[in-house]
């Protein structure tokens, strides 16, 4: 049987805890995480360009 290596195991928890401490200091401090889930420049273009109907108000 393997002998569990328990120094991987310790190094990625480490790993783990660095990411979720870096996004939430980038979360508090306004920035969003740089990720592949971002929306390109063209994408938030047509985002702005979004028409959104208005409500009148009026009885």
């Amino acid at each position: 049987m393997a002998k569990p290596n328990y120094s991987f195991e310790k190094r990625q928890r480490d790993i783990a805890k660095k990411k979720k401490k870096e996004e939430k200091r980038q979360r508090k401090a306004g920035t969003e995480p740089e990720t592949e889930e971002t929306t390109s420049p063209e994408q938030s273009e047509a985002i702005k360009n979004i028409v959104w109907p208005t409500q009148d108000k009026t009885e």
